[in-house]
């Protein structure tokens, strides 16, 4: 092209101006059509031909409204055009056209409506104005809004759990705000808090416990912690994921599916609990076909709403922040329970020491522990008859009857019984989660299963008490659904207090065996009741200590000799213990012996004296002997050592002066034993007795001496029956604690 050819651009522009209204109207930026009253099309332009796939010719007399989306349509009906009928204009209203290939043109709409003399409307020109990028905008303007305010939901929810965790102060607090906080999150119809129980030993897997739960059936939690079974580990580990009710978890776990499909749930979400790299347990979150407040599922049957990252890391932050407060009110837990069973032990140990016997030990150390450790006890002892159920306590009053009803079956028990097998094997048995199949083990069929089912046990503990390898008994605690199941340091605490029950039960049976033995031997030892004598009344008694074995070497002795007299011995071995009694046994049978020929009291004394080393005997010994002729009622007395003999009547009382001389078995005297000669009185009563009925650590002898004249002058005034003598004297002068025994020998001429 020439220069001569080229086109002047101001000619161009005045062209371009001339043609503007036609060209305006056809190629401008936006649609321009005019429709009739009903929505027909009289006119339209290129563009929003363009825009929409079509050709004028196939707009024109076609209903704007049938090129909308059917949402389209409805609005134009509801909303446009009763807008245009009050208003007579429209502005930017966002509206969607339906281009021929199908898909939608976002758009912006602008119509007036122009009307006749008349009032009614005759044409409505739109201009619409194509919205793609700012829709886009608008969309992605409030995606980023949307996304602003769940972070923001978020991070309120965070601090709601984080604040509310700080003021949880025991696991169930804890489990409480998290199913309340992780249900609100997923805005899910149920949760639980399931927890990892103990430790892994061996082949025994820990077990899984639900701490507190909402909108779900403990048969769902039940079924859950089966599915879980030997994949306990792998479980725990796999994180965030979701169990979805379908047909392979039909096939593969159908408890599981079941339980699911008959309280509405379609999807198990699980979250870790975990505090660092310790695996604490699970959140359960169970979703449903309706969310909790709809009418209506928003997920198209069949399809499962896909849980976004965000949603995930929310539910892993939820998880960490649970285990975390677990740990914390854990170790405060521990603390103070650590606390608790020291103390308890420390109870337990002043209970045994204060206790009078076995059977009131057992049954307060059974009321401590269901008070303080466990809410069962019970304690069973190995006896000369078999075992004997000592205790049985359970915390809750109104469950005692069934722990009795059960002790009656204690010989009928299920061979993996714990505390038969405790017993048996010699080692503690901690079924530490009492499931059905457990229950089955270690019970009976019947009366007894039913029985132990309704006390709701979830672990329990059996320990043998034993020493030297010698069986004593068992010791079994249990715990119900309602208190946290034992812990390896509950389970010490019962091992220690076993051991400690074991030395005092060891303990008492030989003390017990003791007692019985020296009971059988003071009986045999000491004379049977005094034989009947005319002219006298007579009383014995005989008190042991209350320190040490029941035995000692007090005597007393009442025979019959040549010539009508009666032989009177009253005697103290030194020692309290079975020498002293066996020592007691031989001095009465050598001096009855003695006594055969008659001898005077002195003469007897000077005999024994003179035998004492060929009866190979180490102890020495006080003794007093006399006879008393019951007609005349003569007396002669003599005293190796031993304290005076007392005679009262007609309310007085005053002791015999019979001079001691040396103790048995000591260095003989250069003079032999005097003899006290005298008469005792009718109505008189003569009392012999031993050195316990006056002496004790708090009171002189003297004062003791002075005591006894009081107390017998009384009771001669009242009665001068010599059993009411005797019994008025202990009961006034022997205490509850007695260092040493007392004999006592009234004689009461009548």
């Amino acid at each position: 092209m020439s220069d001569g050819d080229a086109v002047d651009p101001s000619a161009q522009l005045d062209r371009l101006l001339e043609d503007d209204p036609a060209d305006l109207y056809e190629n401008a930026p936006m649609g321009y059509l005019s429709t009739l009253p009903d929505g027909r099309i009289v006119k339209v332009n290129k563009t929003f031909c363009a825009w929409t796939g079509r050709l004028p010719e196939d707009l024109l007399d076609q209903r704007f409204q049938d090129l909308l989306s059917v949402g389209g349509r409805v609005f134009h009906e509801t909303h446009l055009v009763p807008l245009l009928r009050m208003q007579g204009a429209v502005r930017e209203i966002a509206i969607d056209v339906q281009r021929l290939d199908g898909s939608l043109l976002p758009c912006l709409l602008n119509a007036v409506e122009l009307r006749g003399p008349d009032g009614r409307p005759q044409l409505v020109r739109a201009t619409l104005f194509e919205a793609t990028a700012r829709r886009r905008y608008e969309r992605e303007l409030l995606a980023a809004q949307r996304l602003a305010e769940e972070s923001e939901a978020r991070s309120r929810t965070v601090q709601k759990v984080v604040f509310d965790l700080a003021a949880a102060g025991t696991e169930e607090d804890v489990a409480t705000v998290i199913v309340a906080r992780g249900r609100d999150a997923l805005k899910a119809r149920g949760a639980a808090l399931v927890l990892v129980q103990g430790e892994p030993a061996g082949p025994v897997l820990p077990a899984l416990r639900p701490i507190h739960w909402e909108g779900v059936s403990r048969e769902l939690l039940r079924r859950l912690r089966e599915a879980a079974g030997s994949r306990l580990a792998l479980e725990l580990a796999q994180g965030v994921r979701s169990i979805v009710l379908d047909e392979r978890l039909g096939e593969d776990q159908p408890g599981l599916a079941v339980a699911m499909a008959e309280t509405g749930l379609t999807e198990l979400v699980i979250v870790p609990v975990s505090a660092d790299s310790k695996r604490l347990g699970v959140l359960v979150l169970a979703l449903g076909d309706a969310a909790p407040g709809q009418l209506i599922s928003l997920v198209e049957p069949g399809q499962r709403r896909e849980l976004p990252a965000t949603e995930i890391d929310l539910l892993y932050t939820l998880g960490r922040q649970a285990g975390q407060a677990l740990e914390r009110v854990r170790l405060h837990e521990e603390t103070v329970r650590q606390a608790e069973r020291l103390s308890f032990l420390l109870d337990a140990a002043r209970l045994m020491a204060d206790s009078v016997d076995v059977d009131d030990m057992v049954t307060r150390l059974a009321d401590l522990s269901v008070a303080r450790l466990a809410d069962i006890c019970v304690i069973d002892l190995v006896t000369e008859h078999g075992t004997s159920r000592m205790a049985a306590r359970h915390r809750d009053p109104e469950r005692q009857p069934l722990l009795e009803g059960l002790r009656d079956q204690l010989a009928a028990q299920a061979p993996n019984h714990p505390g038969r097998r405790a017993l048996a094997e010699g080692r503690t048995q901690w079924v530490r989660d009492v499931d059905e199949s457990g229950l089955a083990s270690m019970t009976l069929d019947g009366a007894q299963r039913s029985a132990v089912h309704r006390l709701e046990l979830s672990s329990v503990v059996s320990v043998p008490m034993a020493i030297d390898g010698r069986r004593l008994g068992v010791l079994t605690f249990a715990a119900d659904r309602n208190r946290t199941p034992f812990t390896p340091a509950d389970v010490e605490v019962v091992e220690q207090l076993a051991l400690q029950m074991s030395q005092v039960v060891d303990k008492a049976q030989r003390f017990e065996l003791e007692s019985r033995t020296s009971h059988t031997l003071q009986e045999s030892l000491l004379p049977t009741d005094p034989p009947p004598i005319p002219g006298l009344r007579t009383a014995v008694r005989y008190v042991a200590a209350t320190q040490g074995v029941s035995v000692g070497g007090d005597f007393y002795d009442v025979v019959l000799l040549p010539g009508g007299l009666v032989g009177l011995s009253v005697g103290d071995v030194v020692g309290h213990d079975i020498t002293a009694a066996a020592t007691m046994g031989q001095l009465r049978s050598v001096s009855r012996a003695m006594a055969a020929d008659g001898p005077t009291a002195s003469e007897l004394i000077e005999r024994l004296q003179d035998s004492w080393s060929l009866l190979g005997v180490q102890r020495m010994a006080t003794a007093l002997f006399g006879t008393l002729d019951p007609v005349s009622g003569a007396l002669r007395v003599a005293s190796a050592g031993h304290l005076p003999p007392l005679v009262c009547a007609n309310g007085t009382a005053s002791f015999l002066p019979v001079r001691p001389t040396r103790m048995l078995g000591a260095p003989r005297a250069d003079q032999p034993a005097e003899e006290w000669v005298g008469e005792l009185p009718v109505g008189a009563t003569l009392l012999l007795y031993t050195d316990g009925l006056v002496e004790s650590r708090d009171v002189d002898i003297d004062a003791g001496m002075d005591r006894l004249l009081e107390v017998a002058a009384r009771a001669c005034s009242a009665d001068s029956d010599p059993d009411a003598l005797c019994d008025r004297l202990l009961a006034e002068m022997a205490g509850e604690h007695r260092p040493d025994d007392i004999a006592l020998l009234a004689l009461t001429r009548l």
